[in-house]
């Protein structure tokens, strides 16, 4: 199956980056290699955070127009930072590879939704 990791920066985890950057990209590529070694990773991407903000475009109805306002779609200590698919056997091998990672991102796993 596969599962989407969607990785959320938080406060700490800026925090974190900012004072050591090294060791925070140190610990993404050890987790990164582990799942490519074995044969888990399919795709990831990491979103640029520190440099530009993000922008929303939303519709509340079929016939308003889309309203498009500066700043994530849904602000707060969390911020979108990236993602990672994943495959594997079940969702409790997503949540143990999750666990793996030694950062201080929340993770929300997701199934992705094949052959739709």
């Amino acid at each position: 199956m596969k599962y989407a990791l969607v990785i959320f920066e938080t406060d700490e985890s800026r925090h974190r980056i900012r004072t050591d950057r090294a060791a925070h990209r140190a610990a993404y590529e050890t987790w990164i290699g582990k799942m490519a070694a074995a044969g888990k990773l399919i795709s990831g991407d990491a979103l640029d955070t520190g440099s530009a903000s993000a922008t929303t475009v939303r519709k509340t109805t079929e016939a308003a127009p889309a309203t498009v306002t500066d700043g994530p779609a849904h602000p707060g200590e969390e911020t979108l930072g990236g993602w990672f698919v994943i495959d594997v056997a079940d969702r409790e091998e997503a949540v143990e590879l999750a666990e793996g990672l030694g950062t201080l991102e929340t993770i929300e796993i997701r199934p992705v939704l094949e052959g739709a």
